[in-house]
This record gives structure tokens, C-alpha cells and sequence, in this order.
């Protein structure tokens, strides 16, 4: 009799101590993994990017002062050089604009031709962070990641070596959540044979 309840004692011990491990994991979210994504830029924030493109002068503003402003797609990652078609079909493919609605840099550069090339600048930073309970995420059946940051969009027309054309947008506050959830949980990603075909 005495064994049987030494029994029971040490399986409802085990039984409760893993109860209160699971409820400590499952309310730890800090135990969940966080990360960065950042597509690699020289701006600081939203605001300076914004700040660096709006300062460019059309007319004016030259090739040089970009190279002093850090904008030179030889040496700085993610700035992509459009070509003079990919410049028309990103101003008037597919639209109703006529030429007096086009902004003067944009017409200078289809009159200049083959002599207009673009730079398209895309950055942002995105930090990504796992969030809720633990358990269920670790197991696989339903995890939650916040994503907050900033991107960033610009396009700049260079006639020669000066600038004509430039403008800006993006997101300067991104706040997101993605949700994934598992039926399964851990053997959702094994190979199961599809049953509804």
C-alpha cells in the first residue's frame, strides 16, 4: 500500500511540475526568436532618406553631389540604374497622361533620350519579432511575428550629369502582423500525402 503511494505521489509530482513548466513556457515570450531584415541602406531612418532626396535640386543638384550625398550605384548596394525604356513604361505605359501633364524633369528626359538614365533607390528596415505563446509557437501551431520599421522608395532622372527629376515615398512607419497557424502543429511540415486530390 505504501509503495502504490509513493507511486502515485512521484507521478502527480512529475505530473505537476510539468504543468508548471509548461504554463512558464507558454507565458515566456521572450524565449521566442527575433531578428532584423534590412535591406541594406546608408539612411539612418525614414526621415533622413526623405530628407536626402527632397534636397535635391532639379536643374541643378549634380552627379557629383549625389556621390557626396551617397547615392552612387557603383558603390551603394540596392540602387537600381533604369535604362530609357524602362523609363517610359514606369511614367506612361499603360496610362491616359499626356505629355503637358508630365512633370518638366520627366519631359527633358524623354526629349534627351538614350541621354536619360534613372536611378531607383529601394530600402528599408524591418525588424521581425515572434510574439505570443511560446508553446504553441514552438510546437508549430500558431505563430505570431511583428514586423515594425520603415521602406523607402525614390526615383531620380539624371539628364547627363544632372539631376531633372526626383521623388519620394514609402512606408515611414510599417506596424504589421503576420499570423500563421498549424492544425497539426510539428507535423505540418512532414510530407503527408494529399488526400483531396
Amino acid at each position: 500500500m505504501f509503495s502504490a503511494n509513493s507511486t502515485f505521489r512521484s507521478k502527480a509530482a512529475m505530473q505537476l511540475a510539468w504543468l508548471i513548466g509548461v504554463t512558464s513556457l507558454a507565458g515566456c515570450a521572450s524565449l521566442l526568436p527575433h531578428g532584423e531584415v534590412e535591406i541594406a541602406t546608408q539612411f539612418a531612418s525614414f526621415e533622413e532618406a526623405r530628407d536626402t532626396i527632397e534636397a535635391l535640386k532639379p536643374f541643378y543638384s549634380s552627379r557629383q553631389r549625389l556621390a557626396e550625398l551617397g547615392i552612387d550605384p557603383a558603390k551603394q548596394p540596392n540602387i537600381t540604374i533604369l535604362t530609357y525604356t524602362d523609363i517610359l513604361h514606369h511614367f506612361v505605359a499603360g496610362s491616359a497622361i499626356e505629355r503637358k501633364d508630365l512633370d518638366p524633369g520627366v519631359t527633358a528626359c524623354f526629349d534627351a533620350r538614350e541621354k536619360c538614365t534613372g536611378w531607383e533607390i529601394v530600402v528599408s528596415k524591418i525588424s521581425r519579432k515572434r510574439s505570443g505563446n511560446a508553446l504553441l509557437d514552438i510546437t508549430n501551431f500558431r505563430r505570431r511575428t511583428e514586423l515594425t520599421g520603415w521602406r523607402f522608395h525614390a526615383i531620380i532622372l539624371l539628364v547627363g550629369d544632372t539631376v531633372v527629376y526626383r521623388t519620394s515615398g514609402g512606408q515611414p512607419r510599417v506596424d504589421e502582423v503576420e499570423t500563421a497557424k498549424n492544425p497539426l502543429g510539428p507535423l505540418q511540415s512532414l510530407s503527408v500525402p494529399n488526400l483531396w486530390r
